[in-house]
């Protein structure tokens, strides 16, 4: 997301699963407004806190909100002097905590930047995934990002980072190092590496904007099938391109089926799960909202699927949100089968909206239903075959990742046995779905 931009209005945008959706929408506070706001900022954060109050007396899907007084609520937050920001904002999480519901949510600035940051699906950095190694006590490099200055300056994966810009980075953790070596497009940064067999380099490189890999794809034989395994980490704003990318090479590699694993993905865009969802439906219903007044939004597949090869979806109880709005759409069609444990159970989207001293807010808005009209919230969505990992299967796959989508990881392998035996994961001819049915009676906060 460019930064000038980002500070220029307090946009609105909509949230599915702690990740948002850089839609086009402003809030009704426009541009005037917002520098009024700033100025006043300058001698009050009261006007903050003011601001966060009308927004969720405006949007808040519970209308009674959670039976509180939210008038007197709000008497209460202006009838306090609030000598920093700090103050300020905790006045407003004390607030928002009332409500009952940890999905709406305040964030301060350096909270709001790293949500907005993850889930643009772009980096401004070099390009690198790394890690601890647990025998050398060294940070690794495990992936230079494809396309990345990393990749071009001949980063491996196995390269030990030693220092960076001169100074040696002993001790530090994972997350302080990319505080580190991330850093603004265009300026320069110097790694000291150590390579197996080699003698220790300095590698000079410029940062840039990358695209995060969200989606990662391959083909497996198994047996005599030709399968395409897709691993789909979150949905961020550029997983539906790469969705579909990956979708298309593994057509063109004339695969027999599909695994789309969802395990461990949090969630992420609403409009990225409505997309995926549709290069693999070709008509019906995807996902109803609901909002406090009953208004309602059907989203539908529009005859843009790209496959109609067999698909299974794995999913575990880290599976949530997005991920379950793109589980129940397949499901409730019948695209795919389901393999794994029960989902996480979270059915409500959120708005979110910048504030103008670059703080955000999470506000929930909607309450929303699979295609049949089921209400997964606290509850998740049953898979087709129920197959839980025990504690020492998650940890084999936890220690031996190379081992996850293999016939030693059980979820996987119970996939391939359903493609392998069974029909319905195959589209029925003339497809339809459901119809999406359900009153605003119906919503439970």
């Amino acid at each position: 997301m460019n930064q000038s931009a980002k500070r220029s209005s307090p946009l609105q945008v909509a949230l599915i699963g702690g990740a948002i959706a850089t839609t086009a929408t402003l809030s009704v506070f426009g541009q005037a407004w917002c520098r009024s706001v700033r100025a006043a900022l300058q001698d009050s954060p009261k006007a903050i806190v003011d601001q966060v109050w009308q927004l969720v007396n405006r949007e808040y899907v519970d209308g009674k909100f959670n039976q509180q007084d939210w008038q007197a609520t709000r008497q209460t937050l202006l009838s306090k002097n609030y000598s920093s920001r700090d103050e300020a904002y905790t006045a407003i999480r004390e607030a928002l905590k009332k409500l009952g519901d940890p999905y709406t949510r305040f964030m301060d600035p350096k909270q709001y930047d790293a949500l907005t940051s993850q889930t643009s699906g772009e980096v401004s950095g070099i390009g690198i995934r790394m890690e601890l190694n647990e025998k050398t006590k060294r940070l690794t490099v495990v992936e230079a990002i494809e396309n990345s200055p990393a990749l071009k300056a001949g980063i491996k994966a196995g390269d030990e980072i030693l220092a960076i810009d001169g100074k040696p980075i002993h001790d530090l953790k994972v997350e302080d190092a990319s505080k580190l070596i991330r850093g603004k497009a265009g300026t320069a940064i110097v790694l000291r590496l150590a390579r197996q067999g080699q003698r220790e380099m300095d590698v000079r490189l410029t940062r840039a904007t990358i695209e995060v890999p969200t989606v990662k794809y391959t083909l497996k034989r198994e047996g005599s099938k030709r399968v395409g395994y897709i691993k789909l980490r979150e949905f961020s704003a550029h997983a539906a391109d790469q969705m579909r990318r990956a979708i298309r090479d593994l057509n063109g590699q004339q695969v027999d089926s599909y695994v789309l694993d969802l395990r461990g993905n949090p969630g992420g865009l609403l409009q990225a799960s409505i997309e995926i969802a549709r290069m693999w439906i070709a008509d019906g219903g995807i996902v109803k909202t609901v909002d406090r007044v009953g208004g309602t939004e059907l989203s539908k597949a529009n005859n843009t699927a790209i496959t109609k090869r067999p698909l299974a979806v794995l999913i575990d109880n880290n599976s949530a949100s997005a991920s379950e709005i793109l589980t129940g759409a397949l499901k409730d069609n019948k695209r795919a089968v389901v393999v794994g444990s029960q989902s996480f159970g979270k059915a409500l989207v959120q708005s979110v909206h910048e504030l103008p001293d670059g703080s955000g807010v999470a506000i929930t808005i909607a309450h929303y239903y699979t295609p049949e009209g089921t209400d997964i919230n606290h509850k998740g969505i049953t898979p087709d075959i129920k197959i839980d990992l025990s504690d020492a299967q998650e940890r084999q796959l936890a220690i031996n990742p190379n081992l996850v989508a293999t016939q030693n990881d059980p979820q996987y392998a119970r996939a391939i046995a359903a493609l392998s035996s069974r029909n319905f994961a195959q589209p029925p001819a003339n497809q339809r779905s459901k119809p999406l049915s359900v009153r605003a009676s119906d919503l439970k906060f």
